[in-house]
Order: C-alpha cells, then structure tokens, then sequence
C-alpha cells in the first residue's frame, strides 16, 4: 500500500509539472504568435504609408552638385582629396621644358601605345597602378579628348583581340579592371557624361539617396552596428523589436536666434550624435554638405526655459554602464519631451570643462531630481544613471542591439532571436516605399529620349564601336554583344554612380544608405545580365526582394539597345566636333605639368624596358622616339 501511494503521489508530482511546463510553453508560444501578428500588421500597414509624404519632403531643396573637377577627381583618384595634378607644381626651368617634351611625346600615338603596352607586361606592374597610369594619362590628355578618343579605341581593339585569343569566353571582357584600356575606358566616360549627370540623371539619383535617407531615418538607426529598422539590405536590418516614439524638437536658428524656431523630427532612441545631424540636416536645408558645420563641432543644448540649459553628449557622467558594456545616451536616456526646445551651440573647448561647469552640475542635479519624482521606487534603480569614471578601460560601447557574437543574451531576447526572420518583412516594406525612386531612375538611364535632351554622343558612339569590332571578329551572338554593351557602361560607369552618389553630389553617405544603395546596384547589374537567376528559399534576400521587377527591367535594357543600334551613326565629323567642344570646356581643370610630372615616375621606374621596347619596334625607331625619350631621361637626370 505505502509503494502504491508513493507512486501515485510521484506520478501526480511529474504529471503537474508537465501541465505547468506545457502552459508555459503555450504562453510562450502565445505571446510569440501575437509578436509574429503584431510585426505583420505593423509591416504591412507600411506598405500603405503614403508616398506622397517622401515625394513632397524632397521637393523644394536644390540639388548640389559637385563642380566638374572635383566629381573627375572623385572617380578617377577616390579617395585622394588633395591630388597632385590639382596643385600648380614649381618646377626649374629645365625640368619644365623636358616635361614639356615628355608631354610632346605623350601625343604620339606610337609612343604612348608601346608605353602602356610595355609597362602591361612588367609583373611588377599592379592593379593599383594601372588604374593610377589611365587616370593620369586621361587628365593629362583632357585638353585632347580627340586624341585620347583613337588611343581608347586602339587599347580596346588590342583587348578584344587578346581576350579572343586566349580562349576566354568573349562574354568576360571589360568584366573587371585589369587592364589601362578598362579604366581609361571608365575616366572617358566620366568626362564624357558630366552634364548628361548635370541635366538628366542627376535628379532621380539625388531623389533616389534622399528617399534611402529619409526612409531609414524615419526608424531606429543602430549608431554603433549601423543596423536599422527600415532597410534593404538583410546584414543592415536590425532583427529585434526597438520601442521608439516620434518627439518634434523645436531647434533655435543657429544663424539668427530671434528668428522663428525650426521644427525637426527625431525619434526618443535616437543618441545625441543622431539628433545633431538631423537637426544640421533640417536648418541647413538644401546647404551644399561640405559648407555645412559638422556634428563634430557642435554641441546640442536642451533648453527648459531662460535659464536652465543642458549640454546632452552621446557619452558623459551619466552614461550607463551594464557589467562591461556601455550604453551610448539617447533623448530617452534625458528624458527629452515632445515640443523641447533645443539649439546647436559651437563645441566647448573641452569635456571636462563642462562637466565641471556650475549650469551643468546645477542641471544635472536638477535632471536627476526630475527622474526621482517620475520614477517610482521600484524603476528607480533602473532608470537612474550610473555616476562613471572619465577614463574606462576594457567597455564596449552599444546603442539599440548589442552585437551578436556576445553570449549574454538574456532569456528574453532569445525568444527576439528565435524568430528574427519574421522581422525580414520589413525588407519589402522599405523596399515598396521606395520602389517609385528606383524605377525612375533605372527608366531615365536605360532611355534614349529624356526632357529635352539628346541621348549623349559617347554612348552611341562606343556602342557602335562595339559592334563594328564584334562584325570584324565575327561573333553574331546577341549575348555576347549585349554583355559587352552592359560591361562597358551600366557596370563601368552608371553602378559606380549609383553605389557612390557622393561622387556626383556633395553630400554624406551613412552605412546604412551605402547598404540600401549597394542593394540597388546590385538589382542594376542584374538587369544588364542575359543570364536566368535560378532562385530559391536560400538565394539572397536581396535577390528575392527584386525577382519580380528584374524581368521587367531587363526588358527596358534589351530596347534601349535595340533603340541605340537603330539610331543614324554619328560622323567622324560630328564626333571631332563634340570631342573638340568637351576638350576646349575643360580645358585648365587640371595641372598638366604636375600630370606629366606623376606618369614620368613610371619611366624613371621602367627606364629600360620601354628604351628597349621602342628600339625594338620599326615605327617607333623611324620616328626616333627613342632617342627623342633618352634626351627628356637626361635632362632630369641632370636637374635631379
């Protein structure tokens, strides 16, 4: 009897504890679902989100395009800001008349042909210079573009040949830059397109950034990961549940304090580095980027009347702290309300100036005095900020997610985790908001007749180019010529533009835009491709997310060929005109000396493998270029 009454107690004990774990797992599997609901409807109800509202924010602000010779700089040299061939260069007298034979030289097509071939063959000879000789070569040929012109085309024929003879699939020419002919290729469209950019396809692409910026805006944005809550990329996204409300801060002119004071949206997880560079945004509207003050060297002020006034910094002494990590402050973390007036002040001179200052120390106690009468006893201990040392050691810092190889997930952010994939949603709704900004301009790009103005010379002309080299070596493949249409100026030029709108317009570019950009880009190329994309479950989401559209773009691709073929070939005569017009427009843009200057170190490190190459070569020995080039090596031998 005492067994029996054992086991049925035990039996009893186990089967409660199955209930209790089962209703558990119900509530969990509960509140799972209404989160999973709860994101969809939220999802959705985005999809629904006017458009209106972007394109009317947008309208107004003038477009700030960069001047032609910065927007060349920025293709050819990226990355270089103060370029030698920028710079007037003092030379001696004689080191400028032999660089002005160099430059003699330069326009001889023989020489400059063995040059460029001659340096291809050295092993020595990297990408990196290759790119760095078609730049220099390109600006210091910029006042003869009809020259530079035949050059190309004499490089691209010697490619085309080389590339069918090597038994490569002729569908892998101009694919990647790796050759001076390929990124020549590259500048002679950077130059040819400047005002086709200017008067075209500018606008849609400074519309297109703007939308991507606008958009992501209108959500958390991660300041650390740079993840965010509206996104196109799938790496960029942040795949938890972030609470956030929208505050309108009510910013002082910082030109004019008496004039009226200037509405900005920003959200309460937003740190002070974010609100600072909307709020630079919002007053300097329509302000090129570079002739705006930085966030850097602004403070933001929280003002509560005439008197109390208070510096928010994104790290300072009530920033929390969590075992070693630690949280950057947000206008949630000061708890700053909807309506606050705030302005943008210059920089103090140093942080320990103001945390030692009496107003802040007054308006810290005063801050911390607000968070005791809001806050119950209970919240207090989690609302009210750690006092931290100036200087921390070993602390990782966060925002809105901490990154993901830390182990320390709470219990509750697994369950965030378990289903991060519902949060993918959100990749089509940002990508329906925009969707209107990416058709147009992949419509304008892939069009041969825009507002007003003509499809630009130097497409047609390359184009035919193309074709009459694929009629010489008779390839008839549709495919083959189509690809090599899409490689020479959607891939060389246009994806360029598109992932690196700074380029083209000075403005800022944040990693979450360059993400949503490379994501379009990516789309761009696709459309050029003749290839069938087989897609599944485990393609790419940024594959999937534009499936549908890219049949429909590839169409647009195909008949902007097709129109371009059909079009009258332009003559000889026309092209030298055009060519001789864009030459004479920018003829001073840059220092040809300082030009010449930079592609000399090449002979100077290749001295006598080119006098070898040109005393080899018959044209080159009946034209004495050999000697012509050993006068120009001498006579800086001598200066040096």
């Amino acid at each position: 009897m005492l067994v029996i009454v054992a086991v049925l107690i035990a039996y009893k004990r186990k089967s409660r504890d199955a209930d209790r774990t089962l209703k558990r797992l119900q509530l969990q599997m509960d509140n799972l679902e209404s989160r999973v609901a709860l994101e969809c409807k939220e999802a959705f109800a985005e999809l629904q989100t006017d458009i209106h509202e972007l394109t009317n924010d947008l309208d107004g602000a003038g477009i700030p395009f960069l001047d032609y010779r910065t927007y060349a700089m920025r293709v050819l040299f990226p990355g270089i800001e103060d370029h030698p061939v920028l710079k007037e260069m003092e030379v001696q007298a004689n080191v400028e008349k032999s660089l002005t034979l160099f430059g003699q030289l330069l326009t001889k097509k023989h020489f400059l042909l063995t040059f460029i071939r001659t340096l291809e063959a050295q092993r020595s000879f990297s990408m990196r210079d290759r790119g760095n000789v078609a730049s220099l070569i390109m600006t210091a040929l910029q006042g003869e573009m009809e020259y530079a012109t035949g050059v190309l085309k004499q490089l691209l024929s010697d490619l085309i040949e080389k590339n069918l003879e090597s038994k490569n699939h002729p569908k892998l020419l101009l694919r990647r830059t790796e050759s001076v002919a390929e990124k020549m290729l590259t500048n002679w469209f950077t130059f040819l397109l400047y005002k086709f950019l200017k008067e075209c396809a500018g606008e849609p692409l400074f519309m297109l950034y703007c939308a991507i910026k606008q958009q992501m805006e209108k959500g958390p944005i991660d300041a650390i990961t740079g993840e965010a809550r509206y996104s196109l990329s799938e790496d960029k996204l942040i795949r938890q549940q972030i609470d956030y409300k929208m505050l309108t801060l009510n910013c002082v002119n910082p030109e004019n304090e008496n004039a009226p004071e200037v509405p900005v949206k920003g959200l309460n997880c937003d740190t002070v580095t974010q609100v600072k560079e909307k709020l630079l945004d919002a007053v300097y509207k329509g302000v090129p980027y570079s002739q705006r003050p930085k966030t850097g060297d602004m403070d933001l002020e929280w003002r509560q009347g005439r008197m109390a006034r208070i510096i928010l910094q994104d790290e300072d002494v009530t920033t929390k702290i969590d075992n070693d990590w630690k949280r950057l402050n947000t206008l949630a973390h000061y708890q700053v309300t909807d309506g606050s007036s705030v302005a943008l002040v210059p920089k103090q001179t140093s942080a320990y100036n103001i945390s030692n200052s009496s107003t802040f120390t007054k308006s810290l106690s005063r801050y911390e005095s607000m968070l005791r009468t809001a806050s119950s006893p209970d919240s207090l201990r989690s609302r009210t900020p750690m006092i931290t040392p100036d200087l921390e050691s070993g602390t990782k810092l966060w925002h809105l997610v901490k990154n993901h190889d830390h182990l320390d997930q709470r219990e509750g952010d697994r369950g965030s985790k378990m289903v991060s994939e519902i949060y993918l949603t959100r990749l089509l709704a940002t990508k329906g908001t925009l969707q209107k900004f990416v058709d147009d301009l992949f419509e304008t790009i892939f069009s041969t007749a825009h507002r007003g103005s003509a499809l630009p010379l130097a497409i047609k002309y390359m184009f035919d180019f193309l074709d009459e080299q694929a009629d010489q070596h008779q390839i008839h493949d549709s495919d083959v010529r189509h690809t090599w249409k899409s490689n020479c100026l959607p891939l060389r030029f246009w994806v360029n533009v598109i992932k690196n709108p700074q380029f083209v317009f000075d403005i800022h570019k944040s990693s979450i835009t360059d993400a949503c950009l490379s994501v379009v880009a990516q789309t761009f190329m696709d459309s050029c491709s003749t290839s069938e994309h087989k897609l599944g479950k485990d393609s790419p989401s940024n594959k999937l997310l534009y499936a549908k559209d890219i049949p429909n773009y590839k169409s647009w691709v195909e008949r902007y060929y097709a129109d371009i073929a059909k079009m009258p070939a332009i003559s000889d005569q026309d092209m030298s005109a055009y060519l001789a017009e864009q030459s004479r427009l920018h003829l001073s843009q840059f220092n040809s000396m300082s030009a010449l200057h930079e592609i000399y170190s090449y002979i100077t490190k290749y001295k006598d493998e080119i006098l070898m190459a040109l005393e080899k070569d018959e044209q080159a020995r009946r034209q004495r270029l050999r000697s012509k080039l050993e006068q120009v090596v001498d006579t800086m031998a001598l200066s040096s």
